[in-house]
């Protein structure tokens, strides 16, 4: 069998419990197959269905992944089991309701041979889908004018995707997948270590589809869990949680260039320069709170507060107010 040169990979939830979840999560594997035979798709997790699915639409699956304490399946054994499925050159990992085209492996391939070690990443348009995609001719053109007309771009902040060569990110924190935190660390970690750190929203239509969270307490957003907290610990503090902006290339019609520099770039720039060139994050409290002293004053009186707290003393209600 030919070795694909790229593994996609994804963890997603468990199947016959939400039928729009069930629905979302097949088109996302089945429109990441539909690349063809250079991809190999791996769905990874044990879950209600997931085995079952995987073998239903005909993507390797693996089970045996490690979890949190409280059940959640951990990304560092997730990227682990992915890179036990083949020798393919590139490893991306996605969440299992995006949606790709032809565009995404072509864009991949572009930036393939212009550097050893480099993380791609990207926005997305979110978008409500109506029923199972249509893979007939033509589905692509159908599908990138409904992300266009219909889609919402999430800009800087909407990074679902990232396509590595095997040799990165071999140490990967025990994030817990599904909770916030872990993809932003993924864009720092890549400036960190001096990786071509790669926007390709430019040359590309990603979609992805539009869900809600009762797979989560209370039916909401991650981003206030107590994993989510975890996950930031574990990333090394806010500070290194990193957007899209952060990266330093972008692909433009299919060729990789300098991001430009701007103001407002060369100011975040000095801001995260002792976090990425020097690896201090003493360094980087301190450039954030020049370059944002209003917010880094907040901070210090949540942080005194706490401490106050912590000691048993009460704090005077202008520092409560401030929580």
């Amino acid at each position: 069998m030919t070795t694909p040169l790229m593994t996609i990979f994804m963890g997603p939830k468990p199947f016959g419990k939400n039928p729009h979840i069930d629905m979302i999560q097949r088109n996302s594997i089945l429109a990441c197959k539909s690349l063809g035979p250079e991809v190999e798709v791996v769905v990874i997790g044990y879950e209600d269905g997931i085995a079952e699915t995987a073998k239903e639409l005909g993507v390797k699956h693996y089970g045996n992944v490690r979890r949190t304490p409280q059940g959640t399946p951990l990304v560092s054994s997730i990227f682990e089991l992915a890179r036990q499925a083949n020798d393919s050159s590139l490893l991306a990992m996605i969440n299992a309701d995006n949606l790709f085209m032809s565009d995404f492996l072509s864009a991949c391939k572009a930036v393939l041979g212009k550097a050893d070690k480099f993380l791609i990443c990207g926005d997305r348009l979110d978008v409500k889908m109506p029923g199972p995609l249509d893979f007939s001719k033509g589905w692509e053109q159908k599908l990138k004018e409904r992300l266009l007309k219909e889609g919402i771009n999430m800009g800087i902040a909407g990074s679902d995707y990232f396509v590595f060569p095997r040799a990165c990110f071999t140490d990967m924190p025990d994030f817990a997948v599904g909770r916030s935190g872990w993809d932003n660390w993924m864009i720092y970690k890549a400036r960190s270590e001096g990786w071509q750190t790669i926007d390709i929203s430019k040359s590309i239509t990603a979609g992805h589809e539009n869900h809600d969270y009762s797979h989560l307490p209370g039916n909401k957003p991650p981003y206030r869990l107590p994993e989510t907290m975890n996950n930031i610990r574990l990333a090394g503090g806010k500070r290194c949680l990193f957007l899209l902006s952060d990266a330093d290339y972008e692909l433009v019609n299919m060729e990789l260039v300098k991001k430009p520099v701007t103001g407002k770039r060369l100011w975040r720039e000095f801001e995260i320069f002792p976090l990425i060139k020097l690896h201090s994050r003493f360094l980087g409290t301190i450039s954030f709170a020049l370059v944002h002293p209003k917010a880094a004053w907040g901070e210090f009186k949540v942080w005194v507060v706490k401490i106050l707290r912590k000691m048993g003393l009460k704090p005077a209600a202008s520092d409560e107010s401030q929580q």
